[in-house]
């Protein structure tokens, strides 16, 4: 609702002085002595009007009290042109002084009732709100109540006869009329007071509710004295919860000494100490999770009692722990996968020079020998030798550039329909050398009425192939291998088993990272690239599919793929056709 008088205030809080404007509070106090002396002034002026309409012209005596009346006019000039507000106090009250002392001469001296009038100065300079200001203002008008008793002492006092009775009620009103202003001021100033200490607390309740940091204020111990709102942000509990050692007892107990040693240290220093932390979240019993906050503390004193205290600001970090976290296994992982590439390019430094030595080696050879007619018998040997360093040699090749196209996202499958098992035939034929030379049963579990798969024929192959020289090249001599295709699930699975040396548990997770190799010294047993089951991984994960690996140390190991089925109709699995045989 509109106030009538609003459209009077913004008329005087135009006449505030630019200087104090945006300061809320302190441009109400020029406002209000601004309009104080105004009035007064003004009440002045309609006083001399009515004298004159009364009582004809005045005398000397009495135009000297009107116009020293009017003096508020100018002072709150003054003020509304300098913004000095104690120096238009101290004018006001040498002007009120002199004008009582004025009076209190021409009434009597001591004797005159306006002499109690001396004691208002004080307590008007005391609305102003400054020690020094009232201070001043005393001494005024002790200055002139001293000023009126020396004229009154020295038999001074003019001859003036006033009539005891109408000075009587003119001081009674006067004092009561001023002591009722005085009232409704200090009512304004009590009410603006209070307004300003809601208007604090609103603010700071606002900036708590709001705040994502948990602000506390602790004892030298620790304990908790206060906690913002914020906790149940952080801590997901009430801030009344935190009070005493609530805070203390939901850190974890590692970090305590920690938390603890922060606040030692710094009443001990007297400076501002900071400190990681985890703490638990949720209420006692239920189930436990940790929050990673991090408190900063510093000594305070309460400005109350003057109590040593400390006031701590914490915040959540829990981000930016599994961010280094994070940045520290991915670290990590470079710096192994650094190390795995620079183990297998020092062991293709062995792979293609051991073939290589062989093939220029053995062709010199074969070259001196043909100069001097040798048997054919052995050419034969160096032929075959020198055939099998090539093979060796293209198969090195052929594995970086399959993993690089793979890495390099350049292979593009081309999808058809085939019977799985001919795939299977195939690579085990192709690998029966092998086989036979290490004197392996091969075994081949494959379901008769296994539907068509749709997926790149090369790609199985290679799959197959990759499998199958694990097996065999890590399987004793009269060991067995076995390979087996099924539908399970609406998946295609190939195993391929062996009963060879199995893989160490702890080296399972690093088995099918490119160029990585669970024995990668330059004496180990079985020479590889390190990079066929990373070939197979790329290849099955091209089809969609996955790669799992099973394996115990000493009893073999079991490679499952497992590839989406893209077929018309699912069929039953049926009977299996199993063949094991010895390839000889």
């Amino acid at each position: 609702m509109t106030n009538s008088l609003d459209p009077l205030w913004r008329n005087l809080d135009g006449l505030v002085h630019e200087t104090v404007v945006a300061d809320v509070h302190e441009a109400r106090r020029h406002r209000d002595f601004i309009a104080s002396h105004l009035a007064a002034g003004l009440l002045a002026l309609l006083a001399l009007t009515a004298f004159l309409a009364v009582a004809g012209r005045p005398s000397l005596a009495a135009a000297i009290a009107f116009l020293w009346l009017a003096a508020p006019l100018p002072i709150a000039f003054f003020l509304s042109r300098t913004g000095r507000l104690a120096a238009a106090q101290f004018l006001s009250s040498a002007a009120l002084a002199g004008f009582l002392a004025y009076v209190a001469t021409l009434t009597g001296g001591l004797a005159s009732p306006v002499i109690l009038w001396f004691a208002v100065i004080p307590a008007e300079a005391a609305l102003a709100g400054s020690k020094r200001i009232t201070a001043v203002s005393a001494l005024v008008a002790g200055a002139a109540l001293a000023a009126v008793a020396l004229v009154d002492f020295g038999g001074l006092l003019p001859n003036l006869r006033v009539p005891d009775r109408a000075l009587t009620l003119v001081v009674a009103g006067g004092a009561l009329l001023y002591a009722a202003s005085l009232a409704l001021r200090l009512h304004a100033r009590h009410a603006d007071a209070e307004q300003r200490m809601r208007d604090g607390e609103g603010r700071y309740r606002l900036l708590a509710d709001n705040a994502t940091d948990l602000i506390t204020r602790h004892d030298l111990s620790g304990d908790v004295e206060f906690a913002s709102p914020s906790a149940r942000t952080l801590t997901g509990c009430a801030p009344a919860e935190l009070e005493g050692r609530g805070l203390f007892e939901r850190v974890q107990v590692a970090d305590r000494p920690a938390f603890l040693q922060a606040f030692s240290e710094a009443d001990r220093t007297g400076r501002s100490m900071s400190v990681e932390f985890r703490v638990r979240r949720g209420e006692p019993g239920s189930r436990a999770t940790y929050s990673w906050l991090e408190m900063r503390c510093r000594p305070a004193v309460d400005p109350v009692d003057g109590r040593r205290m400390l006031v701590a600001v914490t915040r959540d970090i829990t981000q930016r722990k599994d961010a280094e976290a994070a940045f520290e296994g991915a670290r990590g992982d470079a710096e192994q996968a650094s190390r795995a590439k620079d183990q297998f390019l020092a062991n293709m430094s062995h792979e293609l020079r051991t073939p290589l030595n062989a093939i220029i080696g053995f062709s010199d050879i074969l070259r001196e020998e043909l100069a001097g007619r040798a048997g054919a018998e052995r050419h034969h040997d160096y032929a075959r030798l020198i055939h099998a360093s090539g093979e060796h040699l293209l198969e090195v090749v052929n594995a970086i550039l399959d993993m690089s196209k793979i890495e390099a996202g350049g292979i593009d499958l081309t999808r058809e329909r085939f019977p799985l098992g001919s795939v299977v035939d195939s690579a085990v034929e192709m690998l029966s050398q092998q086989i036979a030379a290490r004197q392996l049963r091969i075994a081949r579990r494959i379901g008769t009425n296994l539907p068509d798969i749709l997926a790149d024929r090369r790609a199985c192959r290679q799959i197959l192939l990759n499998l199958l020289s694990n097996a065999i090249k890590f399987t004793e001599p009269g060991g067995r291998v076995s390979v087996a295709a099924r539908l399970e699930r609406g998946s295609f699975l190939i195993e391929v088993a062996d009963d060879g040396i199995g893989i160490p548990a702890a080296d399972l997770p690093r088995i099918g990272t490119p160029f990585v190799q669970v024995d990668a010294s330059y004496g180990r047993r079985y020479e590889g690239t390190g990079l066929g089951l990373s070939v197979v991984k790329g290849l099955v994960a091209l089809h969609g599919g996955t790669l799992s690996i099973a394996s115990t140390l000493g009893q073999g190991t079991t490679v499952t793929v497992r590839l989406p089925a893209d077929v018309v109709a699912l069929q039953p699995v049926g009977r299996f056709d199993e063949r094991e045989r010895k390839i000889a």
